[in-house]
């Protein structure tokens, strides 16, 4: 048995309530975290005309059945938190609302994604910019900003004596296997770039604070939106031979924020069976 040192460690998924927001809460929640589940508020306006969201949020009742399965799974404490995490200030009280109820956050998992169709090069307009870049880069530029200003000034995950989890505070950030190069899909692709060189870039400034931030990027993984024509013709391209499983990723984004990793910081790991290598 490998203790992750996880136990009691306040954890903050962004975009929990489904897919790999949802699987790597039940991990984090097996390792007995207090689980702060962060879902969108279901309120944001309906697409502009000739516009399609693919991702849509679980909402409010996925959240609150996930919290049942996260206590069931072994975590210490489990909430829901909503949050439009591309609305201005949205990063700064949402950690403030975990903190009152959970405690500082230690663990902070930048899960939450925004993906709309067109995103071609030929159809790029200022909207798709907005809405991407707000979620995906924005808000955990933002996130991981006030984390550390908290840390810095004795916030979680601070050292307190010789017991101190010196690993923590850990920031895993969900990018995708395709950000080097996402043809057909220029916002949604090139904002998971700077979502990978924000990682580098946090990671170097952070480092003498202690703060650890490291980025998975998954392959094609079956969330529920890979219809079995398209897992058909993409398995090939994979090594491994399939797709992905939520929990691929949440085992990895685990180990990323456990202690065993607690020298690794500013690398992205490639989560994807060899997929796009």
């Amino acid at each position: 048995m490998i203790d992750t040192g996880l136990t009691d460690t306040v954890v903050l998924v962004t975009g929990a309530d489904r897919g790999i927001g949802a699987a790597t809460a039940l991990a984090f929640a097996a390792q007995g975290a207090r689980i702060a589940v962060h879902h969108h508020p279901g309120t944001a306006s309906a697409p502009p005309p000739g516009v399609r969201f693919e991702h849509t949020p679980g909402g409010a009742d996925a959240a609150e059945e996930l919290v049942d399965r996260l206590v069931h799974a072994g975590a210490g404490a489990a909430a829901t938190f909503p949050a439009d995490l591309g609305a201005p200030g949205a990063p700064r009280a949402l950690l403030d609302a975990v903190a009152d109820r959970l405690g500082p956050v230690e663990v902070l998992v930048n899960n939450a994604a925004h993906c709309e169709s067109p995103d071609l090069v030929t159809e790029l307009t200022d909207g798709v910019l907005d809405r991407t870049y707000r979620v995906n880069v924005h808000a955990p530029a933002l996130l991981i900003s006030e984390l550390a200003r908290r840390h810095g000034t004795g916030g979680a995950g601070s050292p307190t004596g010789p017991e101190a989890q010196e690993w923590l505070p850990a920031v895993v950030n969900i990018s995708t296997d395709a950000a080097r190069a996402f043809p057909g899909q220029l916002a949604y692709g090139t904002s998971k770039a700077a979502l990978e060189a924000l990682t580098r870039a946090t990671a170097l400034d952070l480092g003498p604070l202690g703060v650890r931030v490291n980025a998975v990027a998954p392959g094609p993984v079956q969330t529920g939106w890979i219809a079995a024509d398209l897992v058909e013709r993409v398995t090939p391209s994979i090594p491994l031979r399939r797709v992905g499983d939520p929990s691929d990723i949440a085992d990895c984004v685990v180990f990323l924020a456990s202690r065993q990793a607690r020298w690794i910081t500013g690398q992205v790991v490639q989560v994807a069976g060899g997929h796009a290598l």
